[in-house]
């Protein structure tokens, strides 16, 4: 049974507000060739205002701020914003940060040239209500880019990766597939311009400890990982030594879309 949606997202608060700071320093975060494209992607002009929501560590919003005129951070919890904030000051004066729900925007229609969103839409319990106001709030014409963790195709793929995130990250609602997010765009008025597929590989010690609370917890990741069949396994590309997970790989869409 679907999970409450403001249940859910007190669930984000929660644990994203409890470890705020690891995920500004976070290799998985704060690294990747998507941050690079992300501006040339977006076409930003020296008067663009862009928008970033579910910021996190902020490290989008640090791509678009040295070509856009002003960028606005979004998170739903002020702790990251603030970590955020603290981080980012040293490297941009041009980003303003806002406690806003990324399913219910605080700003006026057609407001944004540009937007993204990263590594975070799915821990939205609605996203169909994410696309539409993303829709809502861009300018005619304008440009936004999801980068985010996506379910495989295959239906047991599609069980393991989620059922492997929930145990991990309580928070998480679910990596949704790409007819998924096809559909949803298709039904905004947004219209997929371009998109990039990647194998994304995560060091398994430190992407297990960001969002755990507990060895038993740690535990169940680890054997729901262990126990994975010899399809899964290769699919992921579950790598061991001495029967302890040192890293894997999962799906990652990044995709530019326009009004």
């Amino acid at each position: 049974m679907k999970e409450p949606v403001n249940e859910a997202k007190q669930k984000v608060k929660k644990q994203f507000g409890r470890s705020a700071r690891q995920y500004v320093t976070s290799s998985t975060h704060s690294t990747g060739t998507d941050l690079a494209l992300l501006p040339e992607w977006l076409q930003l002009t020296p008067e663009a205002v862009a928008l970033d929501i579910a910021t996190g560590g902020g490290h989008a919003a640090k791509a678009m701020a040295g070509q856009a005129a002003f960028v606005f951070a979004t998170d739903l919890t002020v702790e990251m914003l603030e970590a955020a904030k603290q981080h980012l000051d040293a490297h941009a004066n041009n980003i303003f940060y806002a406690a806003a729900d990324a399913e219910a925007l605080p700003f006026l229609d057609h407001t944004f040239d540009a937007g993204s969103c990263r590594i975070a839409a799915h821990h939205f319990p609605n996203p169909q209500a994410f696309v539409k106001e993303v829709c809502r709030v861009l300018k005619p014409g304008g440009r936004f880019v999801l980068i985010d963790n996506i379910a495989p195709a295959d239906p047991s793929l599609d069980a393991f990766v989620n059922e492997l995130e929930s145990l991990r990250d309580h928070s998480h609602v679910r990596s949704y597939a790409i007819s998924e997010w096809q559909e949803w765009f298709a039904q905004a008025g947004l219209r997929i311009e371009k998109e990039q597929c990647r194998k994304k590989t995560l060091g398994y010690r430190e992407w297990v400890r960001r969002t755990t609370t507990s060895a038993e917890q740690i535990q169940q990741v680890d054997d729901h990982l262990l126990s994975a069949d010899t399809f899964i396994t290769d699919y992921f590309s579950i790598q061991k030594e001495n029967g302890e997970v040192q890293s894997f790989e999962i799906d990652e869409w990044m995709v530019l879309v326009q009004k």
